[in-house]
């Protein structure tokens, strides 16, 4: 006889969609966030705005998904999910940037861009097919940025070296778009030498900023592949459940070390290895 399994009555009111790049090995991209959103505890959606050939190894090449294709995509997801939440990643185009900006126009929920430009082995992400128009359309909408280091120094089109020189580059992209609330700053490319890494969330107070700042010991592995990605899904699945800034910025940082500590010994790909999201034990 079958046994009868009781399960409990949860309601899903809110989900996450993400708008990103599709990495085949899995290890950043949609495959990425949608894992880290899962090991959070959030319903996902994707959709995608480019196809990679890629492994651990680097990225080979990418295929931009028409812009008209990645708005129905958009726009099916939001008439049917009950998102309050969108994460953006790899956009591959401004001109793919600026039909995201066009898709999410009027939306009232929470838009988090991480601006992935450039692969961690220097393969460029992004072409401006209509300079940057695109893209500053999609940050005029955005309400949180979640750059790394060299990421940031390419927005501002600034040398940056220092902690000092990349909090002041952040401040003057938050005077730029008025309705970004708050840039999330991971930390890991910033004196790539010290034992400790420090991660910074500035946050719009008035008519000034609060800065807020994360310590943790840096993580020797060789799997770090996607961690901008995870970092940015987690601000965005935390931010969903507990909604503050602060809190989610807090949480996902520690989120992104337990996963690196836990998938320290992974061996998977013969490259920079993939973050073990499946290894996720415990709720941060």
């Amino acid at each position: 006889m079958a046994t009868k399994v009781h399960l409990p009555d949860r309601h899903v009111s809110r989900a996450v969609l993400s708008i990103a790049g599709s990495d085949p090995s899995g290890g950043a991209g949609i495959q990425a966030d949608l894992k880290t959103f899962t090991a959070i505890g959030v319903y996902g959606g994707a959709a995608i705005t480019c196809l990679t050939a890629q492994n651990s190894l680097g990225v080979d090449s990418y295929l931009p998904v028409s812009t008209d294709f990645i708005a129905k995509q958009i726009k099916l997801v939001l008439a049917d999910l009950p998102v309050s939440h969108i994460k953006t990643g790899m956009l591959g185009t401004d001109e793919i940037a600026g039909a995201m900006a066009e898709a999410l126009h009027g939306f009232p929920g929470e838009v988090i861009c991480d601006p992935v430009l450039t692969a961690s082995d220097g393969h460029d992400l992004f072409q401006e097919t209509t300079g940057t128009l695109g893209l500053h359309a999609l940050f005029n909408i955005a309400t949180v940025l979640t750059p790394n280091l060299p990421e940031l120094a390419r927005l501002t089109q600034q040398n940056l070296q220092t902690a000092r020189e990349a909090l002041a580059a952040a401040v003057s992209l938050l005077a730029r778009y008025p309705k970004l609330r708050a840039i999330a700053l991971t930390g890991g490319h910033i004196q790539e030498q010290a034992a400790e890494v420090e991660d910074f969330l500035i946050l719009r107070h008035g008519q000034g900023v609060e800065i807020f700042s994360s310590k943790h010991p840096r993580v020797n592995t060789r799997n770090t592949h996607g961690t901008g990605c995870t970092f940015a899904s987690a601000f965005t699945a935390y931010h969903l459940l507990h909604g503050n800034d602060q809190e989610a910025f807090f949480k996902a940082t520690a989120f992104v070390e337990t996963v690196l500590q836990q998938s320290a010994g992974l061996v998977l790909g013969k490259g920079k290895g993939p973050m073990a999201h499946h290894l996720f034990r415990g709720r941060v």
